[in-house]
């Protein structure tokens, strides 16, 4: 069964996804997932298994899986930052005025 187009509302994001899902640190967490991001990309990219990257990262197994499963909960956005750079990625933050 088709639906008529009246039948389906659309809502605009604000663009920022965590947000509009309701998270009230939507920033911090913003920031934790695109560090978690190219900590995966990195691991893909250097082909390394959890427990390979794990040493070099000074983190667990454990955490290293989690961060692949974007379970971030558990990191500040520092030991995040400091995985990425054992890891061989530079991080930088930039701030500016708010639009």
């Amino acid at each position: 069964m088709r639906r008529k187009k009246a039948d389906i509302d659309t809502l605009r994001g604000s663009g920022d996804v965590f947000a509009d899902l309701g998270f009230a640190d939507a920033p911090l967490v913003r920031l934790k997932s695109r560090v978690a991001n190219e900590i995966a990309r990195t691991l893909e990219r250097r082909a390394l298994s959890t427990r390979a990257a794990a040493k070099d990262a000074g983190a667990t197994a454990a955490d290293l899986s989690r961060i692949r499963n974007a379970d971030l909960d558990r990191f500040t956005l520092d030991r995040l930052v400091r995985i990425a750079e054992a890891l061989g990625c530079r991080v930088e933050i930039r701030i500016s005025k708010a639009a």
